[in-house]
């Protein structure tokens, strides 16, 4: 039986000898952090991204979080989507501040401009924006005039998002700051990994501080901020600056891929794809598709994986944050849509050198187990 996974990391031969070549580079040289090319990846980013600066971080969590000390969130309220992933509300969590949790918006798994305006009291510093599945919704530019006519700011977290777009404003350009994620399953990754881009100089700075132990520099043993250990080495600095070369063209295999779905599942009567919003572009982190009667998700993924081959990415989320332990005190008041859509979604495999036929066995499959 063929099996198509429900993700896979590609790194062509070529790649992996330019990788190589300049580990053992680093290696001898005996600088293996905030070296050389850690700073060629971040101007790399920054220029993909159009952000004058960007700042390499030890993973997409301590990016979020950096910004949101760099911000000074403690004792404040920061808005989060209920609709993400656990860091998003820790970050805020591990800054200081009170995460809100807010519904999601069902046209793009996003947030809408009147929940976050409902929820906006004396309060509130701001908003964290997911761009969930890469994904920019198209009332993007809504929630960003709602923050200033607020007088808040918005944060981007764009794990999710590299890439992606919205009328040519790249993901990581509406807001103060972003946080992108180079976790394994991305896009593209560093093995681990993330990056602040921001046109902030200040927020810049702080960035810069607070990533080598809250240092003023990495020369100088005086501390001035409560930082942590959140360096990207050159190791993994390499990896990524390697994967952010491919980027575009990885990109490019996955819209491919989604092309297929999209053809594909128009003949469905149980499930429907997320739109891309006109003049949208998506990376395809995650291909989602919503059910339209819900189903037993893990009998079905059982059923797919078992009897087809064919391994569902994981959900965008599984359960919303407000259902969880942890998280349930910063839930305010009902977040009925999440409730419904978090259990209702599924995420087709994409992935960097998926074949069109791999694309084809997961749509046979999806036809005789939904219909």
């Amino acid at each position: 039986m063929n099996k198509v996974p429900a993700a896979k990391i590609q790194f062509l031969p070529e790649d992996q000898n330019w990788i190589a070549d300049r580990i053992r580079e680093i290696l001898a040289s005996g600088q293996l952090t905030l070296g050389k090319y850690g700073a060629e990846f971040e101007k790399s980013f920054a220029r993909f991204c159009g952000t004058r600066h960007a700042i390499a971080v030890n993973s997409g969590t301590s990016a979020l979080e950096i910004i949101l000390r760099s911000l000074e969130v403690k004792g404040k309220d920061v808005l989060v989507p209920t609709n993400t992933f656990f860091a998003t509300a820790a970050a805020v969590i591990h800054a200081g501040g009170n995460p809100i949790l807010i519904d999601m918006d069902p046209g793009s798994f996003s947030i809408r401009p009147e929940d976050v305006e409902k929820a906006i009291t004396s309060q509130t510093a701001g908003i964290i924006l997911v761009h969930i599945g890469g994904i920019v919704s198209a009332r993007t530019p809504a929630l960003v005039e709602l923050t200033r006519e607020k007088g808040i700011w918005l944060v981007e977290d764009a794990a999710h998002a590299h890439g992606s777009s919205y009328h040519s404003i790249s993901a990581g350009n509406f807001g103060i700051a972003s946080s992108f994620s180079f976790y394994p399953t991305k896009v593209m990754t560093s093995a681990e990994g993330g990056m602040i881009a921001t046109n902030d100089d200040r927020i810049a700075e702080e960035a810069r501080i607070y990533r080598d132990q809250g240092k003023a520099s990495f020369t100088v043993n005086a501390h001035v901020r409560m930082g942590y250990n959140w360096r990207m080495s050159e190791p993994h600095a390499v990896i990524g600056l390697k994967h952010l070369q491919r980027l575009p063209a990885m990109i490019e295999e996955r819209k491919t891929i989604a092309s297929i779905y999209d053809t594909g599942l128009s003949e469905f009567n149980n499930l429907c794809p997320l739109k891309i919003p006109e003049g949208g572009i998506c990376n395809y982190y995650k291909y989602i598709a919503v059910m339209k009667e819900k189903l037993n998700r893990k009998e079905l993924k059982a059923v797919l994986r078992e009897r087809y081959g064919v391994s569902l990415a994981g959900e965008v989320y599984e359960e919303p944050l407000h259902k969880q332990p942890i998280f349930d005190q910063y839930a305010h008041s009902a977040l009925p849509v999440s409730e419904d859509l978090c259990a209702k979604h599924i995420c087709l495999p994409v992935f960097s050198g998926m074949k069109g036929s791999d694309a084809a066995l997961v749509l046979d499959a999806l036809k005789n187990v939904i219909g």
